[in-house]
């Protein structure tokens, strides 16, 4: 017989308003200690979650919490006669309970361990930085032994409904026990010291190998003594100061078992827990002086059955904003392509990871669209030729006896070529300086020219004067575009629909010229589909610049594949 857990019926917190920067806003009252309360603002993330005076809080008037049940009325000899449910636990000493499965009471327990940061703050390196969440960090040297059980007990407050468990009096059930693999980090909360923790609420963290302390002393000695200056794995991407360290968790056990613990108080959508064996985190540092300073980090399956790129991602909150997000995205992207297969994060996406994905997805096929919907290649100003039409589909690049561009195969881009014939490659700076801006160099990829050579035609219409104006046509459908970017098809369909590429329907009179266009094409022996023409979008070079402005779309990407250490 399964076993279950007869627990008091559930009800709200108490709801009232809270007064924050002049707006009033409603808050959910968590937790209560001298003069201060903890509250959840209502329809905002739990990393907003603060202590606030208790004159703040203004409870409300329709709150559904048991202690507002209302009263029978004396005075009220219509109504029969009064049965338990009419009157509030206090008034009747008997409490409503109701038995719930193993699985729904280790959810519940769950959520009442993580409702609140067990830690204000947290010293990592010279930043003092404001946590976001809970982090199932075990008891510190200078913490009571017996905090964990008291606290355990008063959130548990169960009974058993199997008489010989409960004759045995067994520890409280650990959440997520038996998570699988993907479940990262899943923690058992036997771990989970100072759950109501009032001492100590700050936490110390060498910012080099990830130690948790829980004194300052303790912490400044551990500083003198570190021998770590940077993470214990290999370079796998080194660009100037930019370094990404790969760390396998079967190896560097208690490393990865801090990183993620550490990773924990920014990251609420995912659990982690202490088995990190299937894991690799890659760590995204910035060297200064003869140390490596971590700026985040995100981790990945070794083998994931649903082709996950990351499992986890954070950026620590000092350093947001400053495209470290962006490059790990970028790199996760490029080790799912160096193995052949199409990622995707792993879900559920917290609001920050959303919108950096978005970011990443949007400029990816921004980029792609401004490289296949334009007549010359990248870095070509002006194609000229001799006699005949130049072939705008594979521009050569040979150069002439003298060293400069072909005349008949076009003019390029300047290259810096010394009287010795050999090309210098030009010195770059560290860090974001040494970005490239030369877009010659994001020429079409192998993906691309397949892409091109089966979907881009070019049309030339003439001009009264003699002219010819030439157009480039992309004629594809939405799996194309996220195979030729290397994108998850429901990943490029979101991120196009989320910036309205989706939305620009083809006019009448431009359908039905379609449609005759691929029906000509069709009968040429043309595999095109005539059918369902109505479904086509139109998407033009001048909406892929407006959408590149509004959303600040780079010309580059943060990553360089050429600075990827195999």
């Amino acid at each position: 017989m399964p076993a279950t857990h007869t627990i008091p019926i559930p009800v709200g917190p108490p709801t009232g308003t809270v007064i924050k920067n002049g707006v009033e806003q409603q808050a959910q009252l968590v937790d209560r200690r001298q003069g201060q309360i903890y509250v959840h603002y209502v329809n905002y993330d739990k990393r907003m979650d603060e202590w606030i005076p208790e004159a703040n809080f203004m409870p409300s008037a329709t709150d559904p919490h048991p202690s507002r049940k209302r009263k029978r009325s004396s005075e009220d000899p219509d109504e029969g006669p009064s049965t338990p449910e009419d009157f509030s636990a206090e008034e009747t000493g008997v409490e409503r309970t109701m038995v719930v499965s193993e699985e729904d009471y280790d959810l519940e327990h769950h959520k009442k361990i993580t409702a609140q940061r067990n830690f204000d703050k947290v010293q990592f390196g010279d930043w003092l930085i404001r946590t976001w969440y809970f982090s199932p960090y075990p008891l510190m040297e200078n913490e009571d032994p017996d905090l964990l059980a008291n606290s355990s007990n008063a959130l548990n407050g169960h009974t058993h409904s199997n008489p010989a468990s409960s004759a045995a009096s067994p520890a409280p059930k650990v959440p997520g026990r038996t998570g699988t693999a993907r479940s990262h980090a899943r923690v058992l909360d036997l771990f989970a010291g100072g759950l109501n923790r009032t001492v100590v609420s700050t936490l110390w963290v060498c910012e080099f190998c990830f130690k948790y302390m829980g004194d300052p002393a303790l912490y400044e000695l551990h500083k003198l003594r570190c021998t770590y200056t940077h993470p214990p794995g290999r370079k796998v991407y080194q660009r100037g100061a930019h370094i990404i360290w790969e760390v396998d968790g079967a190896v560097q056990k208690l490393y990865c078992q801090n990183v993620a613990l550490f990773g924990k108080l920014f990251i609420d959508v995912k659990t982690l827990f202490f088995d990190c064996d299937n894991f690799l985190f890659y760590m995204m540092t910035d060297a200064t002086s003869k140390k490596d300073h971590v700026k985040g980090f995100f981790s990945k399956e070794k083998l994931s059955y649903d082709d996950y790129n990351l499992a986890c991602i954070i950026t620590l909150p000092p350093f947001q904003r400053q495209g470290f997000g962006m490059l790990m995205i970028e790199f996760s992207y490029e080790l799912c392509r160096r193995a052949g297969k199409v990622g995707t994060p792993e879900r559920p996406l917290s609001d920050l990871g959303l919108r950096g994905y978005l970011a990443y997805w949007v400029g990816t096929l921004i980029r792609f669209f401004r490289r296949v919907l334009q007549a010359l290649p990248p870095g070509y100003s002006m194609m000229t030729s001799k006699a005949i039409l130049p072939d705008l589909r594979s521009p050569s690049r040979e150069l002439e006896d003298d060293g400069t561009p072909s005349v008949v195969n076009g003019h390029g881009h300047d290259s810096v070529t010394p009287s010795n014939g050999v090309v210098r490659r030009k010195k770059r700076a560290k860090g974001w300086d040494g970005e490239v801006t030369d877009l010659s160099i994001f020429s079409a990829s192998d993906t691309d020219a397949e892409f091109l050579s089966s979907c881009r035609t070019y049309e030339m219409r003439a001009n009264k004067n003699g002219s010819a104006t030439v157009d480039v046509v992309l004629r594809c459908t939405l799996r194309d575009i996220a195979k030729a970017t290397n994108l998850r098809l429901d990943d490029a369909t979101f991120a196009l629909h989320e910036i309205g590429l989706l939305a620009l329907r083809l006019a009448t009179e431009d359908v039905e010229e379609l449609r005759r266009t691929l029906k000509a094409e069709q009968d040429a022996g043309s595999d095109a589909i005539v059918d369902n023409t109505n479904k086509f979008v139109f998407i033009s070079r001048t909406t892929v610049e407006r959408v590149a402005k509004e959303r600040n779309v780079k010309d580059v990407p943060c990553m360089e594949v050429e600075y990827c250490i195999d």
